[in-house]
């Protein structure tokens, strides 16, 4: 008998998956909203007597509430589909709160304390790009101390305590409503949100910073033989993502009325749950603004829930426990039906 020695025998295809497994992995997450949206609708009357969540009032507070975590959330976009991870993003706006709480005290004008926010947030967003892109140090290892740091830092400035009065003006013009046309009066915070997430999908989309960010996740090392400057590009992702979340501690800031160095506590973890849940791969390479926002909102309608049912506050861990290992199974679950199409 002769055997080709040459010849290698056909690895098997993996089967492909069924058209409407393939639209699931892709969109699923919508379908778990609406789901959401209409257990929600049925069980308010059934439970509470009356229809307490299809109310403009209570959709609104949705809105509202999803807003904070889903712009921290856009910034993490970024960094997970760059394949990075960002932990530090929760002490950040704890810091950003104080810092800009206190030169509103001493002077600085509405706007000022704003930039101040911000500004925050884009430093401590540099501290860590730099950490990772020139000390080298892992994005886990990296951010997990600066959370700590920047928590300690806030709670030196502000020897551990709120910090208030710094004028009404700031709460007026961030925590305010604006009236639309056909909506009605609508919360700053939720429109400038909506401005944030438009701005943020088209960047990632459309422009070749959005490209270079996926391409980073996706194979880092054949980006940089490719030319492209992988070291300044993730400078500038962990940078964005810092002022995203100096925006959050501004709006946070307007919305509790008070700069506390304990805010902020556990953000980290709702903004990469509705990131992953939304459709951004925790291994890089795919992410979505808009999937992002649907997590967001998802996130923001259990807390709803659990407020108009009585539920006790502290079923709240558990529960956005349960949704991260969920959104980890999803993500899971996604990547071996891509891998099958």
């Amino acid at each position: 008998m002769r055997v080709n020695l040459l010849s290698t025998p056909a690895r098997p295809r993996p089967s492909a998956a069924h058209p409407v497994t393939l639209w699931l992995a892709r969109y699923g997450i919508i379908l778990v909203l609406i789901a959401l949206v209409v257990a929600l609708s049925v069980l308010s009357p059934i439970i509470r007597g009356e229809q307490l969540f299809l109310t403009t009032n209570n959709l609104i507070q949705v809105a509202l509430q999803a807003s904070i975590n889903a712009i921290i959330a856009v910034g993490i976009t970024f960094v997970i589909t760059s394949g990075g991870i960002d932990l530090s993003v929760g002490s950040m706006v704890a810091l950003g709160g104080v810092v800009a709480a206190l030169a509103m005290k001493n002077g600085a004008s509405p706007w000022g304390g704003f930039a101040v926010a911000v500004g925050v947030g884009a430093l401590c967003g540099i501290f860590n790009g730099l950490l990772i892109t020139r000390v080298g140090l892992a994005p886990f290892i990296a951010t997990l101390g600066t959370m700590g740091v920047f928590r300690g830092v806030a709670l030196i400035i502000s020897e551990g305590l709120a910090i208030y009065g710094f004028g009404r003006e700031f709460l007026q013009l961030f925590a305010g409503r604006i009236d639309l046309p056909l909506i009605g009066a609508v919360p700053v915070q939720v429109i400038i949100f909506a401005i944030i997430a438009v701005i943020a999908a088209l960047v990632l989309a459309q422009t070749r910073f959005g490209k270079y960010t996926i391409a980073l996740g996706g194979n880092e090392e054949a980006t940089r033989l490719a030319g492209i400057p992988v070291k300044r590009y993730k400078l500038g992702i962990y940078t964005l993502s810092g002022m995203l979340t100096g925006v959050a501690s501004a709006l946070l800031l307007a919305r509790l009325s008070s700069g506390d160095p304990t805010y902020g506590v556990g953000f980290e973890l709702d903004a990469i749950a509705a990131t992953v849940m939304g459709g951004t791969s925790l291994s890089g390479g795919e992410g979505t603004i808009a999937g992002t926002i649907v997590g967001a909102l998802i996130i923001s309608l259990v807390r709803n829930a659990i407020n108009l049912f009585n539920v006790p506050s502290y079923w709240q861990d558990l529960v956005i426990g349960a949704v991260i290992v969920l959104a980890v199974m999803l993500d899971q679950w996604r990547k071996r039906q891509s891998r099958r199409d």
